[in-house]
């Protein structure tokens, strides 16, 4: 097993971190969110992958003949790709009420968002 996918993913989560801390742009700070949580999905894939193994679909072979690659991280990747574009829409949609209201989308002169 190779480290390279773990590097990859924690690369693509400081990637999006960066540009969430540097945002000046709520959209584009929706967007680092949404690099940062695809960096999930290299992970949950990295963690599932299992070199020579196969899909697991047993119609044709035996169970326990050939490695099978674990049908729940492909099931969990998928989830994550649903939850993530739906958390997205919704803070796009939040986003757009935001600059209706406000009138801007920069993070700095919006005075309610002060303590």
């Amino acid at each position: 097993m190779t480290v390279l996918p773990y590097l990859v993913a924690v690369w693509i989560f400081l990637t999006g971190c960066y540009g969430l801390a540097t945002s000046r742009n709520l959209i584009h700070a929706v967007g680092c969110l949404a690099v940062c949580q695809s960096a999930t999905y290299v992970l949950l894939l990295a963690v599932g992958y299992r070199a020579g193994a196969t899909a697991p679909v047993y119609s044709d072979i035996k169970p326990g003949s050939r490695p099978v690659v674990d049908p729940v991280v492909q099931a969990l990747t998928l989830t994550d790709i649903v939850v993530g574009a739906t958390v997205t829409a919704l803070l796009l949609a939040l986003v757009m009420q935001v600059s209706k209201r406000h009138g801007t989308v920069d993070p700095d002169e919006l005075r309610e968002l002060r303590g």
